[in-house]
């Protein structure tokens, strides 16, 4: 028996697959009879990476299959925002004063800054007044209000 000896000297960038080769591939894993390895040496990408996709499919398909629900916290109020009050008195100049906070990461940094679209305040039954716009992380803010539930 000879020994295969394969050296490989990645010169090319990763690849990536598309929504449909990944399911014909998963779909070629799946099927009866055929490994995952039978299906990664075809295909020249590691078993890992199968597994991987399976079980990113498994939580999809969690994720898609949970009710979505309702959370009641009092009313929902959307404002608009004041107009700005007419200044008549010269303004004073003011000197720079260097901030002790550091800059934003870009990522925090809202594209217009001021602007808030679809601004909503929500008034919690505790008292507890809630502002968020459009630039809100819906898992960020279902996370905030589960908080404020399980307190009340």
């Amino acid at each position: 028996m000879k020994d295969r000896v394969e050296i490989i000297a990645r010169t090319e960038r990763r690849r990536k697959f598309s929504d449909a080769e990944k399911a014909a591939i998963l779909a070629e894993a799946d099927a009866e009879g055929v490994s995952v390895r039978q299906v990664a040496e075809r295909h020249e990408i590691a078993e890992s990476l199968i597994y991987n996709w399976r079980s990113a499919r498994r939580q999809a398909a969690a994720i898609a299959s949970e009710a979505l629900e309702f959370i009641p916290y009092g009313a929902i109020i959307t404002t608009e925002p004041a107009a700005a009050p007419a200044v008549s008195e010269p303004q004073k100049t003011q000197r720079s004063v260097p901030s002790p906070m550091p800059p934003a990461p870009e990522e925090l940094i809202r594209p217009h800054p001021g602007a808030r679209p679809g601004a909503i305040d929500i008034d919690l039954p505790s008292g507890v007044r809630l502002s968020v716009d459009s630039y809100v992380n819906e898992k960020a803010l279902a996370r905030v209000l589960r908080a404020f539930r399980d307190v009340s």
